[in-house]
């Protein structure tokens, strides 16, 4: 080795990088924040004595030092190797490039990073070949010295250069692409150059690989360095590691892809006709996150409870024809369906139906339409229409002939036509797709399915994925008080309500002067006011229009003509608003409308998601839908829960804490005036204290109902009833009857303990809890350090069994419980030779432990356990450390793939301890288990860890913590996935 480079330094540049890795050190050794605080004060204090005592200028060094900056190999020639180049912008030094004057350009900087880098990973939304051209020097010499270059780019707007691609393709660098540039928009342009000198440094900012991004546009960006933001590029290098492991973004060959990239770029560019015939061996067809989940559901419904006709809820555009091209291949794969009849109303969609199945089936030829004059011959994969189907004879149609039917638009199948083949069909399964399960008419389609739904897109999921428009929501209190209008039947009396409202002049000067302040040009708007009843809609028209933004009451007693001819000026802009009782719930799609007036309360949050989503259709220039909710002081019995819930994907428990600015997915934004708060607040905190008397008041009205029946009847959730810790089932029933108070301190903290078993989804111990015995003394262990005790010693069940046994109404209990818990599970899980575990079930901390053989497994507090007599490792993996957002500590534990898992070891463990050495070489079986929080649930308990199952040894760097990959034996479920990973693809 030799010295080639050095610079001047003082004696204060050793002593301070000494002191702040002797600090670093110190720190990450500690176990807790005490220890950390405790250890900094003792490091401070050392400093300032240190400097103080230091009297005796001996004891200083004066002299200026030089400074490290480069060593290298010798050359094999003779002379002195020359120094590389480097950024001007020192390695350990962030700063903010913004190509001025002075300064050195971001593409100069980025051509001098490449030296010096050992990986360099690059993700930008397009690649120019004059961008290209100025950096591909420093490439080929990086490569050729064994460098590793990634890049992910996209198709967006066609603006990418294919000859760019090739390049660097050739050069030696693995680029990866996004074709899908509609609901997988990347904006992203940044670069990162890995050192494994600890040197690494990042470009986050505006600058695309274009030349005047480069050189001399007005671009601003971010140099990011380890030395001084180590978890920014830790955030860095975790995103871009899952946008990699995605399948999203795929591998370009040249080769094998050129075509179908230049095709893909003049489409997005606009130079192509949209209908471009498709590649279709070019293609496999993936599931985004949320229809895996979907698929996952299916699959738990037929398989865990043996329902083979099942209803998918999800809205228009997010892809519920995929879903059921996916579910056939799958079924067909496994040699449980090969036929199938797909049912429709229009030719259009059967046509792109029959498209997405081939692309999914990677056959060109399958499938026959029965539509339009075309007749199927061999009837064996069949896309027919409704009115097609309805021609012909039946009875000459065999019931079983196909092994499955799809039903798409199934809020139809009430039509006589839809149930003359409903009822004749005899299919092994039914699945039925649907964007509105319940019409205006009252009919609930789930009502074929036996009133429950496979799966259902949740609101907040669609946005995230961005498949609809964010929603900008403003809740303005109308100063109206509806505390003495009569409530009924889950509603308040619509005529009275009305009343309350039509003629009510003040109120409309109210909500006028909001769509003024709230909406831009309120003379462009195309709006949607929801009312109560056909006088308030009537009456809400004429006053808008009075006051110059013309509108139209729209109603059910509005001659069809009309309705067509209002709708019609609506989206023509001719009128601002339609005012509408219940009309446009469902079933008429106006994806212009970009504002909604909420006039009335709405009781039902299903009701309300239907309005709300006649605004979140997608449409040319329309970047959001405006919300104007106006509420007045509500009755107690007014539940503001379930629509917020509904917004924010939140359960109810975290809404107090979450108001009034919860995190809402990107582009969303809800905002309540400080009146609508404080009453919506209350009304939260309100619906979370459960009203213990009038549910034993309730369950006394109904006394031979089950534990499942009462909570159907009363709409609330098994862990309500345990949450407050009042003694669960057994003890409402007691007072119910009058039964006296029970004295018996084990039998309240048997009601306690069955609070803390409302996770249980193995089917294996929910066997256990409905029939009380077992011969496996793990399965018994499990149960014991539930009941009596994490830190109380095991006896072979002995205990557990005599106290159950003594407590028939707790036993009687747990029967009732589990029978519930095994209704809503919706996991298929797999089971684990040797353990009485389930892979992808859920247990708490001491159960995982105790399924090891673990004895008092409460006295374990670390969140890793090697128990040598099974030869197994146990991480216990909590993804999110701190409440709130922690940027130094989230990404630490990651799933970055569904089979890939970035973990971090304890801060002391090395790679030569015999830990490290252990999970390098494969010295036990790892398991982990995840959850996404710790924070603890009322008497709940805190929340149970998902069992990932085991995992074998990838790679790893560092030292003490490791950073260790980790390859899981069984795909993460869709929702545990993205609970786990860092982001949303």
């Amino acid at each position: 080795m030799e010295v080639v480079s050095v610079e001047q330094a003082t004696a204060e540049d050793y002593l301070v990088r000494h002191i702040a890795s002797l600090t670093r050190h110190a720190l990450r050794s500690a176990k807790t924040p005490e220890q950390q605080i405790d250890r900094a004060n003792h490091i401070a204090e050392a400093i300032i004595k240190g400097f103080l005592d230091a009297e005796d200028e001996g004891e200083r060094v004066v002299q200026p030092g030089q400074l490290l900056t480069e060593v290298r190999q010798p050359s094999g020639v003779p002379g002195r190797p020359e120094p590389l180049i480097r950024p001007e912008t020192p390695l350990s030094a962030s700063a903010l490039l913004v190509n001025g004057r002075g300064q050195p350009s971001i593409g100069t900087e980025i051509q001098r990073e490449f030296a010096t880098a050992d990986r360099v990973d690059l993700i930008c939304a397009f690649i120019k070949w004059y961008g290209l051209r100025l950096i591909e020097g420093p490439i080929k010499e990086f490569i050729a010295r064994g460098g590793e270059l990634r890049v992910i780019t996209t198709t967006y707007i066609g603006a990418t250069d294919k000859a760019a691609l090739d390049r660097l393709v050739a050069l030696g660098a693995t680029v990866k692409i996004s074709y899908e540039t509609h609901s997988t928009r990347l904006h992203a342009k940044a670069w990162m150059f890995h050192r494994h000198t600890g040197f690494s440094t990042a470009y986050v900012g505006s600058s695309n690989l274009s030349k005047a991004a480069q050189l001399d546009g007005l671009e601003w960006n971010v140099r990011l360095t380890q030395v001084e933001q180590a978890h920014l590029l830790s955030t860095f290098t975790a995103t871009f590691e899952q946008y990699w492991a995605d399948p999203a973004f795929e591998d370009y060959d040249p080769a094998r892809d050129g075509s179908r990239l230049a095709t893909a770029l003049r489409l997005e560019g606009g130079s192509a006709p949209a209908d471009l015939p498709l590649e279709i061996a070019a293609l496999d067809v993936l599931p985004r996150w949320y229809q895996a989940e979907a698929l996952e559901e299916l699959e738990a419904e037929r398989e865990v409870h043996g329902r083979t006709h099942n209803l998918v809820v999800m809205a228009t555009g997010t892809g519920k024809t995929v879903i059921a091209a996916l579910d056939y291949r799958r079924l067909a794969a496994a040699g449980k369906a090969d036929t199938v009849l797909f049912v429709a109303h229009r030719e259009s969609i059967l046509n792109q139906s029959l498209a997405t199945f081939r692309q999914t089936l990677r056959d060109g030829e399958f499938g026959e339409k029965l539509v339009a004059g075309h007749q199927p011959k061999k009837w064996r994969h069949v896309f027919a229409s409704i009115q097609s189907l309805a021609n012909i004879n039946l009875d000459e149609l065999d019931p079983s002939r196909f092994d499955m039917v799809i039903v798409d638009e199934f809020h139809h199948a009430q039509a006589p036509t839809y149930r003359r083949l409903l009822e004749h069909l005899q299919p092994r399964y039914l699945l039925g797709l649907t964007a509105t399960p319940e019409r205006t008419d009252g009919i609930n389609v789930g009502a074929f399915f036996g009133g429950r739904i496979a799966y259902e897109l949740r609101l907040w999921q669609a946005l995230e994925q961005q498949l609809l428009v964010p929603f900008h929501y403003f809740g303005i209190h109308d100063e109206v008080s509806l505390a003495d209008v009569a409530w009924r039947r889950g509603r308040y009396d619509e005529t009275a309500l009305s009343e309350l409202y039509t003629g009510n002049h003040a109120r409309v000067r109210l909500i006028l002067q909001a769509v003024r302040d709230k909406i831009a040009h309120p003379g462009e708007m195309r709006a949607i006011g929801f009312c109560v009843s056909v006088q308030h809609a009537r009456f809400m028209a004429g006053q808008f229009t009075q006051y110059g933004i013309p509108s139209l009451a729209v109603t059910g007693d509005t001659p069809l003509d009309e309705r067509r001819l209002a709708v019609h000026r609506l989206r023509k802009g001719e009128v601002n608003v339609l005012f509408t009782v219940d009309l446009f719930n469902e079933g008429v799609d106006i994806p212009e409308v970009d504002t909604v007036l909420f006039l009335r309360p709405t009781e039902s949050a299903t009701v309300f998601l239907q309005q709300l989503g006649r605004g979140l259709r997608r449409a040319p220039e329309k970047t959001c839908l405006t919300v104007l909710d106006f509420v007045g002081h509500q009755r107690a019995e007014f539940r503001f829960d379930l629509r917020l819930r509904a917004l924010t994907g939140l359960p109810r428990r975290k809404l107090p804490e979450a108001l009034p600015n919860p995190t809402l997915p990107a582009g969303c934004h809800l905002q309540l005036d400080s009146v609508v708060t404080e009453m919506v607040l209350a009304n939260v905190r309100r619906a979370l204290r459960l009203p213990w008397k009038d549910l034993v008041t309730e369950l006394r009205s109904m006394p031979e109902v089950s534990l499942a029946g009462f909570l159907a009847e009363t709409g609330l959730e098994l862990e309500d009833l345990y949450r407050s810790g009042k003694g669960g089932w057994a003890e409402l029933r007691r007072r119910a009857e009058n039964r006296p108070v029970v004295e018996d301190d084990a039998d309240r903290r048997l009601g306690r303990a069955i609070g803390r078993l409302l996770h249980v989804d193995d089917p294996v111990r929910l066997a256990l809890l409905r029939e009380g015995s077992t011969n496996d003394p793990r399965l018994l262990a499990m149960l014991h350090v539930v009941l009596l005790g994490g830190d109380v010693p095991f006896d072979s069940g002995k205990s557990v069994l005599r106290l159950l046994a003594a407590h028939p109404d707790r036993r009687e209990e747990l029967r009732e419980v589990a029978s519930v818990l095994e209704d809503r599970m919706h996991r298929v899980t797999v089971e684990v030779a040797g353990l009485p575990l389930r892979i992808h079930a859920r247990y708490s901390k001491n159960e995982a432990l105790a399924a090891f053989g673990v004895d008092r497994p409460g006295n374990v507090r670390e969140g890793v356990k090697w128990v040598p007599e099974e030869k197994a490792d146990i991480f216990f993996v909590t993804l999110r450390k701190s409440k709130g957002f922690s940027p130094t500590t989230m990404y630490n534990d990651r799933a970055i793939s569904p089979t890939l898992f970035h973990w971090e070891s304890q801060s002391t463990t090395r790679t030569s301890s015999p830990t490290g050495q252990r999970y390098i070489n494969g010295g036990s079986t790892v398991h982990l288990f995840l959850r996404e929080t710790k924070e603890e649930d009322g008497s709940l308990g805190a929340p149970p860890f998902f069992y990932a199952g085991p995992m074998t040894y990838v790679s790893s760097e560092g030292d003490r913590p490791m950073q260790i990959l980790w390859q899981l034996a069984h795909s993460l479920p869709a929702d545990v996935f993205h609970q786990a990973s860092l982001a949303t693809v």
